[in-house]
């Protein structure tokens, strides 16, 4: 969806106190030593059609996540400034599905495969307690599914339409008992695209099973199936094209028909089994498959070049063993975990000229891997009555390898292999000042390696870049986090120095080629408030109540993130210390408030506020920065034993026009990607 904001966040007497991002096991949210935040998934009363995370994460502070109205390249997500860079898929945060990793061993994850329809909530973790996930910089994100009903059936259907020839449908079934139940949900969702050559088709089912054997032991069965036929690339703009027609689509993208088909299956198992009292141990096992074909916007002809068609098939799995005592110290809680977890894949990646849209000759073929090993230890210890410690170590090893099979005179050997070690500690300490407020502090130091396509090609244009380094980074946050009468504020001021940051040296041919640099900064302020008024708290039923009820809330971000020291940029120009990281807005607000004259009814609306974000290293192109409005509505009914809710919005009802997302350091100087005008959507879902 396009300008679509947050479903804002139930109220706060309902909303999922529980988290377990900070410490791996689970704690109430406001005590978390840590900037985490656990949104509500609805998959019945949401006013969005949850195809995409951007419409449900706006509410966290900290978070930039933008949908770029282009479904071959996947979101734009970063925390706190780590991940801007990446083009496509999601760099810097970790993604994580009922447990499962959705991001592969050197760091490179995909949002799209999220199962938003039949999801119960989101959880952000931010900070330096990321760190003890490995390969990650900036947060872990973690989608939970429902577990089905213990007590019988249960079915929902929904479908919806809307502005450029969006079409929603989907089905969801459960049922079970105490010992083993089981839901299966299917969906689609087509759109034409708000820009030319921007359709794009997808349909996803997942399945899931969870078996009680024996007291004490859980056994969770986990499928998914995400298939997307279609998904067309109308690259970006130039500013001068993003003013004349935002909707246009560059010449490239016709010529050479850009886009990505993707097909993944996956599987998984997770076990968690009570040893004692105190002590129990969590399992799991995965593995998938993804095939995907994707046509870039340039030929590839030439003999040095990699080929404007790739052709990936991989595969790609893991296990981890994880063991959790909870105990006491002195009669207050004292909580140890400790793992070790080991993953893997392998892309047989092929490269093929672009003749127009069909594929030429063979340019590229190379097996490459990636694994990482990760062993950490981690405890929780209340030591007084009013004080918490918390930390962790983890141990991560990451190996990249690319075992080149295309060797010419004009395309050397690219083989190689890069191992890349880190340590990464991490301290928080809590304050539990009154029942009502809680203050925080936490150190870390983490890592972030270079993704495969990242060390593809050397500087020299003889073989691969695996020279390239690892980033490395200080983290330190202090926070606040108070609750009382229906309201809650959250605050945190957060510093972060990175060294051998991962950009842009040089572009040949379509071959990008990446270097190190130090001194990377990103500090600023996170502000969260959530709140409640009048009236009594919604019932779950129509007509029961919650008359008259508003509930408001607001997510700000304030981030300065900056090149400490001067560089050659990918031009050979010398891009000064100071200058802003590209991808990153300075100002970012959201808020929204929702009314409920009537018990069944609701009337929402929305504000989204980003500053100037700039799209170069160089900072001389950059994307104004912009407010629009959204307005929502639904009302909810009953037909015999049939819930149903209807809903509708209208996303930027200004109709204002203006730049959604940047294509940080586009080689051709296309960097922009304009969002959408005023749109509606329009929905109906029932439930037994």
């Amino acid at each position: 969806m396009a300008a679509q904001a947050a479903e804002p966040a139930p109220s706060l007497e309902s909303l999922p106190d529980v988290v377990v991002s900070a410490t791996r096991s689970e704690q109430r949210r406001f005590d978390a030593p840590a900037a985490v935040d656990s949104v509500p998934v609805d998959p019945l009363r949401a006013t969005t059609p949850l195809v995409n995370l951007s419409e449900v994460l706006s509410i966290v502070p900290g978070v930039a996540i933008r949908d770029r109205q282009n479904y071959s390249q996947d979101l734009q997500l970063s925390v706190r400034g780590f991940g801007t860079r990446s083009t496509f898929g999601v760099r810097g945060v970790r993604l994580f599905v009922d447990g499962i990793p959705a991001t592969m061993p050197d760091g490179q994850g995909q949002a799209a495969t999220a199962d938003l329809a039949n999801a119960s909530r989101v959880e952000v973790l931010r900070g330096p307690f990321a760190q003890m996930y490995g390969n990650a910089s900036g947060g872990v994100m973690q989608v939970f599914t429902p577990d089905p009903p213990k007590d019988g059936f249960t079915g929902r259907a929904s479908t919806g339409f809307g502005s450029d020839g969006q079409w929603q449908a989907g089905v969801e079934l459960g049922g079970g008992n105490d010992k083993l139940g089981g839901t299966l949900d299917a969906w689609t969702y087509q759109t034409d695209g708000y820009r030319d050559h921007g359709a794009a088709r997808r349909y996803q089912l997942n399945a899931k099973v969870v078996a009680q054997p024996a007291a004490g032991t859980r056994v969770t069965g986990q499928f998914n199936y995400f298939n997307q036929p279609l998904a067309q690339d109308p690259l970006g703009l130039t500013r001068a094209q993003a003013d004349a027609n935002p909707r246009q689509a560059a010449a490239a993208a016709t010529q050479f028909d850009t886009g990505k088909t993707v097909e993944q299956t996956q599987a998984g198992v997770v076990i968690d089994h009570q040893l004692t009292g105190i002590d129990s141990l969590t399992a799991r096992l995965y593995g998938g498959t993804r095939q995907l074909n994707q046509k870039l916007g340039l030929s590839g002809i030439a003999p040095s070049s990699s080929g404007g068609i790739v052709d990936l098939d991989r595969t790609y799995g893991g296990a981890a063993l994880s063991w959790t005592r909870r105990t006491t110290a002195g009669g207050l809680p004292l909580n140890w975990s400790a793992g070790i977890e080991a993953n893997g894949m392998r892309d047989g990646r092929t490269g093929f000229v672009n003749q127009n849209g069909t594929q030429g000759a063979l340019r590229r073929d190379e097996t490459d891997e990636a694994t990482d090993l990760g062993a950490f230890a981690q405890f929780d210890w209340a030591f007084h009555p009013a004080w918490q410690l918390v930390g962790g170590v983890r141990a991560s090893r990451v190996k990249l390898s690319i075992d080149d099979h295309f060797i010419t005179p004009a395309s050397p050997d690219d083989s190689g292999t890069s191992t890349y070690n880190s340590v990464s500690p991490v301290l928080g300490l809590v304050w539990h000042a009154m029942d009502t407020l809680n203050v925080y502090a936490n150190l870390g130091r983490g890592f972030e390696t270079p993704t495969l396509t990242e060390v593809a090609y050397s500087p020299t244009g003889s073989g691969s870049n695996l020279g390239l380094q690892a980033s490395t980074s200080r983290q330190g946050e202090i926070g606040v986090k108070w609750q009382d009468h229906g309201q809650r504020l959250e605050a945190a001021l957060f510093d972060a120095d990175s060294r051998h940051e991962v950009v842009p040296l040089s572009n040949n041919a379509g071959r990008t080629v990446y270097q190190n640099v130090d001194g990377v900064r990103r500090r600023g302020l996170e502000l969260g408030w959530r709140g409640s008024f009048f009236g009594q708290v919604g019932a779950a039923e129509p007509g029961k109540g919650g008359g008259g009820r508003v509930e408001a809330g607001l997510a700000y971000t304030y981030l300065d993130a900056y090149f400490g020291d001067s560089f050659a940029n990918a031009q050979g120009m010398t891009v000064a210390a100071g200058n802003r990281l590209p991808g990153t807005a300075r100002h970012s607000l959201f808020a929204d408030i929702a009314y409920r004259p009537l018990p069944p009814l609701t009337l929402g609306a929305e504000m989204r506020v980003d500053s100037r974000i700039y799209a170069d290293d160089l900072n001389t192109q950059a994307a104004p920065g912009y407010a629009i409005f959204n307005l929502r509505a639904g009302y909810e009914f009953r037909v015999g034993p049939t819930r149903l809710y209807v809903f509708g919005r209208i996303d930027n009802i200004t109709d204002r026009k203006y730049i959604g997302s940047v294509i940080v350091n586009e080689a051709n100087g296309r960097y922009f990607e304009p969002a959408p005008g005023r749109r509606f959507f329009v929905g109906l879902r029932a439930a037994l």
